[in-house]
């Protein structure tokens, strides 16, 4: 009798081990699953704003716009109405891709003898003269023409309520403020707007943006005309000349958003798409050629193995993307041969298993801060889209009168009359921001991490972490990761999540690494939507290191 006591004790217990093994794992939120549509941004109402959307029948398009307008209230040094957008829209009937690049250009007079005239010699990162004309209204209304379906007023109600009656400042969203205040002390109507009593309101205080209620109620009822020859285009122009700036009337009224055809390549058995230049989504697609000629690393996605893969191969695509990256409207950009597999090739057999290389060259060819989110529908129907200032609160000028930071994307031109990113008037800047899409069979994947010069690796190591380690989208979103340092070289930012085992391995390897807390927002806070086109069920992810989540859609419940 004891022993079969003991047999059924034994026998209990490992059940109960194995349903415990079970429930283990490496990641901390669930993957948000439905058959409805899911909004997944990095603020919460902004989320629940674009959920109501997809409620009230409106597109994926639609609850995007909604959801946007929200995050530029809420999150206002990361974007808003002062700044550019990039997106990439998948329809589900027809299986096809559209990208829009919505990335403003330069003031006509905004030229280098101009700034070298004034005694300037590297681009101004702030101040009027890194203002470049903001493209996301024309964004907006260029994908709202086409997808929409919702009543374009309506969409701007909820940001509206949000500026005019307040928020409680999210905790991150109060550090990013917290860090910005120097910089907004220089403008005074950033100051008045932005420090309210003199200061950063703390996480919890409510925060009310009148003025940018007021731009925002001019954007719905007249749509973009208020911003690009308007009300706000005139406040634009006057806070401009006020501060000695170049922006004319023409430089707004001229401006339009471009349709554009993505990029791809394929990595193992997925096809992954980018936008084209003057983006840098095709570094995230040269990195991906060049981990494709090694094969998944046995101790999984952060052992130093993998981790130095995927490190060197970084940064050799960063070296061709800032040699070779411009706009395509003022000279030939190489992304085919960039992007072809016989180049990867080349570039991986400059890897050194053993060792890091801290000086790293472009090849030889023949011939900051920002919010992404992602929509799907219950039709299926996925954007992936970005929204950028580039710098916390952009250019640190706010539009007198509008409660709007304008963008300093400018900053990202160069005086080096070779470059290609050479400043020019009506030339768009080399960009950071790049939506993402991916797919195989019945899979379909919108995804994006913002931050910078970090979304081109960051998006690599999310496709490597579904491709290759076999991870849900919200497992690969929370895997530790690394980002580019400031001051380049063999210097990486890694998290601490990454065992002790592989960092010791890395360092010994040369690398020199700046570990960070266990979720850090240096690595980028990304959002990711999945559809099944079989089973017809959405997935969402939203990334830990950011204020959000995705939310799914209520159903229609009689």
């Amino acid at each position: 009798m004891t022993s079969l006591r003991t047999a059924l004790a034994f026998l209990a217990f490992t059940a109960a081990t194995a349903c415990l093994s079970a429930q283990d794992r490496s990641y901390g939120r669930s993957v948000v699953i439905t058959k409805y549509g899911i909004v997944a941004t990095s603020y919460v109402q902004a989320s629940q704003v674009g959920a109501r959307v997809l409620e009230q029948g409106g597109s994926a398009i639609d609850a995007a716009i909604a959801a946007n307008a929200v995050l530029g209230v809420a999150e206002p040094m990361m974007n808003g109405m002062g700044g550019d957008l990039f997106a990439i829209y998948w329809e589900a009937k027809t299986g096809k891709l559209y990208g829009l690049n919505a990335s403003g250009w330069a003031p006509k007079a905004l030229t280098i003898e101009y700034l070298k005239a004034k005694g300037v010699t590297e681009m101004p990162q702030s101040g009027i003269d890194s203002v470049t004309v903001p493209g996301v209204v024309d964004g907006w209304t260029k994908l709202h023409q086409r997808f929409g379906k919702l009543p374009w007023r309506d969409l701007f109600q909820p940001a509206i309520f949000y500026a005019d009656h307040g928020y409680p400042v999210p905790e991150l969203i109060h550090e990013f403020w917290k860090s910005s205040q120097t910089g907004l002390m220089q403008n005074p109507e950033s100051q008045r707007v932005f420090l309210p009593a003199g200061t950063v309101p703390e996480t919890g205080q409510i925060f009310r943006n009148p003025d940018v209620a007021q731009a925002l109620t001019r954007i719905a009822n007249e749509g973009e005309s208020a911003f690009y020859r308007g009300a706000i285009a005139q406040a634009i122009l006057k806070t401009s000349a006020a501060l000695g700036g170049t922006m004319s009337a023409e430089d707004l009224a001229q401006y339009s958003a471009e349709w554009v055809e993505p990029i791809s390549t394929r990595y193992r058995d997925w096809t992954v798409y980018e936008l084209p230049p003057n983006g840098d989504g095709m570094a995230a697609l040269e990195m991906l050629n060049i981990m494709e000629q090694f094969k998944p690393a046995p101790g999984g996605p952060h052992s130093a193995t993998e981790l130095h893969t995927r490190i060197e191969a970084m940064k050799l695509a960063y070296a061709d993307v800032k040699a070779y990256d411009g706009d395509p409207r003022f000279g030939n950009i190489p992304v085919k041969q960039l992007l072809s597999k016989e180049y990867a090739a080349k570039r991986a057999g400059l890897i050194d298993p053993a060792k890091a290389n801290c000086t790293v060259a472009p090849g030889a060819l023949s011939g900051s801060d920002t919010t992404y989110f992602s929509v799907v529908d219950r039709e299926g129907n996925i954007l992936s889209i970005i929204q950028s200032n580039y710098s916390y609160f952009g250019s640190k000028v706010t539009v007198q009168g509008m409660g709007f930071a304008l963008q300093n994307r400018g900053a990202l031109f160069s005086l080096d009359r070779a470059s290609p990113d050479a400043l020019a008037g009506h030339k768009r800047p080399f960009h950071t921001i790049i939506p993402a899409f991916m797919e195989h069979g019945d899979q379909h994947i919108g995804f994006g991490i913002m931050g910078g010069m970090n979304q081109p690796l960051a998006h690599a190591q999310f496709v490597s972490n579904v491709v290759d380690y076999k991870m849900n989208i919200q497992a690969a979103m929370e895997e530790p990761r690394f980002t580019v340092h400031p001051e380049l070289g063999c210097n990486i930012v890694i998290e601490s999540r990454v065992t002790p085992e592989s960092i010791e391995q890395l360092t010994k390897m040369g690398h020199a690494l700046d570990v960070r807390k266990e979720y850090s927002t240096a690595m980028g806070r990304g959002q990711a939507v999945l559809h099944d086109s079989t089973t017809k069920v959405n997935y969402g992810a939203s990334d830990a290191r950011a204020d959000g989540a995705a939310v799914p859609e209520a159903p229609p419940i009689p």
